[in-house]
Formats: C-alpha cells, structure tokens, sequence
C-alpha cells in the first residue's frame, strides 16, 4: 500500500473560527498545519524560512489584505515553491481576475464549499504543482 502524503499547510484568516475549523480538517488527515491570524504575521513566518507546501488565504483581512500579502510575496521572491490558493467569500468576477495576476495556483469561495471539499480542492491543487 503506497504512503499517503502529507503536507504542510500555511492558512491565513482573521477569523479565529473558520482558522480552527480547516486547521482541524486538515490535522484529521495528518497534515501539518500553521495557522496564521493575518497577514503580517504569515509574512514574518515565511520570511523566517518557514516552507509550506501550500498557502491558503483570505482576501478581506485588516491592515494587510490578501492582495497586498500576495504583492509582498511576488515582489519579494517568497514561497516560489508552494500553492498559492486563495480561500475567500469574494465571490466577483473583478476579485478573481485581481488574484489571478498574482499568479495563484487557485481560488476558492467559502461560501460555496464545505470545509471537506476545500481540503480535497487543495490537495489537487497541490499534487498538480508538485508534478509540474
């Protein structure tokens, strides 16, 4: 029976409660989970040399917003090697097309997932940049 692989997973919300509930979704399946309550705090880990496999965030955060993380990211040369996915409630045309220039690995919206199928969209989001 092959392994399962497991990852290491960097999720940055301002909500303490949807924080909680993909950290455990993902724990259930062994992967290894950094929860991050905003961006700024998510930039100072990556820049310390933490490397996740996978970064989910949120678009509508105070002080540093999803955008202005992933510009940092980009203009900084950060986390080149994880998926970038972006897990939000903005649902509009005009906010995916913002993230897309950032060139993220994904996009998902909350309000139309439940917490299992974002767990099952990452993993392929992350399996396909790994056989890239």
């Amino acid at each position: 029976m092959p392994l399962k692989k497991v990852y290491k997973v960097l999720i940055i919300d301002d909500d303490k409660f949807l924080l909680d509930v993909y950290s455990v979704k993902f724990r259930e399946l062994g992967h290894t989970v950094v929860a991050s309550f905003g961006a700024e705090e998510a930039l100072l880990k990556i820049k310390a040399g933490d490397n996740f496999d996978a970064i989910l965030l949120d678009i509508v955060m105070p002080k540093m917003d999803g955008f202005e993380f992933m510009s940092e990211l980009r203009k900084q040369n950060l986390a080149k090697n994880s998926a970038l996915i972006v897990l939000t409630n903005q649902g509009e045309q005009k906010d995916v097309d913002r993230a897309k220039e950032f060139d993220i690995d994904g996009y998902l919206v909350k309000a139309s997932s439940i917490p299992s199928e974002v767990l099952t969209e990452v993993l392929k989001i992350i399996e396909k940049k790994n056989s890239q």
